[in-house]
């Protein structure tokens, strides 16, 4: 509920950054009780802005009130000790400690002994506040998490402090739509706590189903002020944001199904760590195939296999028709695999160069010359950066830290452009990057395809998967799943497609149980009005229906285009908890050894769950 005091005020707030004028006498107010959407373009100043507000940076000129206090931030403690937490955009926890240490940071400094068993129970109860499935352990150390997986870390640290005044920067630039959900519903839970809160965010679906005001913000200055969210719509703020309209930034997708007959990159049976378990795709050249799935389904640990960054235990890549074997980033790069990794900071950025330099590095690194040869294409790559929308004086700055999330993002993909790759791999491109930035970036993607390289993107970004993508793969619990043109795809087949199936090993040993009983093609499958997406079979060599695990196919092609009759047998699969898992299906079994519908439920759930068909 809204009301009483602001729990924080900005008045006439600046801040430069050499002869960069970051923010122009900025005014914002945070209610108790709010939600409120710090918006704008990269590069306006949302997170210089949050970072004042968090101690992160001294203003220049102006008043911030904390509580009705004015304050004067010497540090980030400063701003905790006040009620002011900060999740950012780059995470900034310890990676050597574990993820239960890092939620419990502060506690670190306290004097005396920490009583670690209470401090794992208020952990558990965030994550319960929280409702997230776990995948990763309190005792993991973070180094070994995934970019999605540190961010929750983040939060629960955030959440552990009890502050009063939350700031969130692009805290769901790594989630799927099922986890951002669960991240929106625990701001509204705080907010009626009485939190403030404040999210920086580039998503227009989260502006609008979560925030109560928004302010935006456009080179510096302030050019809405504390806005009704409600009384917008999404043209209007992308007219404030970037000072013109902009029209739909998928607008150039293809919808054609038809498949590219050469194929760039094979995976078949890919197994790397423990995330990994049962890979298998293809893209074709000029093609740009979406890898989806939830938070833990393998996605991020699969490509940085066949790049190289993790050994491969099992299975077969094969690059342009000849067995390749990913010993190494370099090797990959040298193969012609270029990698844009979801951690900006681990896998895509030397801080210690300069613009110029991160920009150049793959170039550098496939020379064979001595000498740092730029010369030979300075040309290009002021060509490659002015089309991403970057100026090209920008490349003269020494420190690229001093970049913003969304334009460090666009080096590190000008980066790729410039190396000419054959396979290009995205992992989480648009991660923290602006509407205007992300056009940009699909036009040059679409651009790179169109002269023949095959392009992967992994996103947790439903829409963009759709939007960008020609076919999506999807991976569940480290195996694939699906393989659907994006044609036959939305947001809401794509989301199921990609729920969790941790029972999914355990289902393919009773597809060939059926299989073997009845002689005939067992298949695990999901239906809808328009097409079967086959998620496992056994048996299919005795079928010719061509059932296979990922195949999709047109339900009017399938024996199970009608409900009932015809030579086969189906029965709804239903989860411990009575959840729907879709449809369990025999095929091509002779008249005399096809199950009833009962006798086949009952086989079914006495495989499964043993133990309560025994007790029933």
């Amino acid at each position: 509920m809204i009301g009483g005091p602001n729990l924080l005020e900005a008045m006439g707030i600046e801040k430069r950054f050499g002869a960069t004028h970051a923010l122009k006498s900025v005014d914002f107010s945070l209610a108790r009780g709010e939600v409120h959407a710090l918006v704008g373009a990269n590069g306006a100043g949302k997170s210089t802005l949050s970072r004042v507000f968090a101690g992160m940076h001294r203003p220049d000129g102006g008043t911030l009130k904390i509580m009705g206090n004015e304050a004067a931030f010497g540090s980030p403690r400063d701003a905790l000790t006040a009620g002011v937490a900060m999740v950012t955009q780059e995470t900034s926890l310890a990676v050597h400690l574990t993820a239960l240490e890092n939620i419990f940071m502060p506690e670190l400094g306290r004097p005396g002994r920490l009583n670690w068993r209470q401090l794992r129970a208020r952990a558990d109860e965030l994550i319960a506040e929280l409702k997230i499935d776990m995948q990763f352990s309190l005792d993991d150390r973070v180094e070994s998490l995934s970019m999605a997986n540190r961010q929750i870390v983040e939060i629960l640290k955030v959440l552990a402090l009890n502050s009063r005044i939350i700031l969130l920067d692009e805290p769901t630039t790594s989630l799927s739509p099922y986890e951002c959900d669960k991240l929106l519903e625990l701001t509204q839970r705080l907010a009626l706590r009485g939190h403030g809160l404040i999210l920086v965010t580039h998503r227009m679906e989260e502006i609008f189903a979560a925030t109560d005001r928004l302010s935006v913000l456009r080179e510096g200055a302030l050019v809405a002020a504390g806005v009704a969210t409600a009384s917008v719509n999404a043209d209007e703020l992308i007219r404030l944001m970037v000072g013109k309209e902009l029209r739909d930034v998928y607008a150039q997708r293809e919808n054609s199904t038809e498949g590219f007959p050469k194929t760039a990159l094979r995976v078949e049976g890919l197994k790397a760590g423990r995330m990994v378990r049962d890979v298998t795709f293809e893209v074709g050249v000029g093609e740009i195939l979406g890898l989806g799935g939830l938070v833990g389904a393998g996605r991020t640990e699969t490509v940085e296999a066949i790049f190289g960054l993790s050994p491969l235990e099992s299975g077969r890549v094969e690059l342009f028709g000849r067995e390749f074997k990913p010993s190494s980033p370099i090797s990959s790069i040298r193969a012609g695999i270029g990698f844009v990794g979801e951690d900006r900071r681990r896998h895509g950025l030397v801080p210690d160069f300069s613009v110029r330099e991160n920009l150049m590095l793959v170039h550098l690194s496939l020379q064979k010359k001595l000498g740092l040869t730029y010369k030979s294409v300075e040309r290009e790559a002021h060509a490659v950066v002015e089309k991403l929308g970057l100026h090209v004086s920008r490349l003269e700055d020494a420190n690229i830290l001093k970049f913003s999330g969304g334009m460090q993002q666009k080096i590190i993909i000008a980066r790729w452009l410039l190396a000419h790759p054959k396979l290009l791999i995205l992992d989480e491109p648009t991660r923290g990057v602006d509407i205007e930035t992300r056009a940009s970036i699909y036009k040059a993607l679409r651009e790179l395809a169109a002269q023949g390289t095959a392009i992967i993107v992994v996103s947790s970004d439903f829409e963009e998967l759709l939007g960008l993508s020609n076919r999506v793969v999807v991976l569940s619990d480290g195996r694939s799943v699906a393989d659907v043109p994006s044609a036959y795809l939305d947001i809401e087949r794509l989301t199921m497609l990609a729920a969790p199936r941790t029972s999914a090993g355990q289902v393919g040993e009773l597809l060939g149980m059926l299989s073997d009983r009845f002689n005939g093609t067992a298949v695990w499958f999901h239906r809808d009005e328009e097409r079967i997406f086959c998620f496992e079979s056994a048996g299919e060599a005795k079928s010719g229906h061509g059932f296979k695990r990922g195949v999709s196919l047109a339900v009017a092609e399938s024996p199970f285009a009608q409900s009932e009759g015809g030579n086969k047998a189906v029965v709804p699969l239903r989860g411990k908890r009575g959840q729907s898992m879709g449809f369990i299906g025999l095929v091509d079994v002779s008249s005399d050894r096809l199950p009833s519908d009962t006798e086949f439920g009952d086989l079914i759930q006495t495989f499964l769950y043993p133990s309560e068909s025994t007790a029933a």
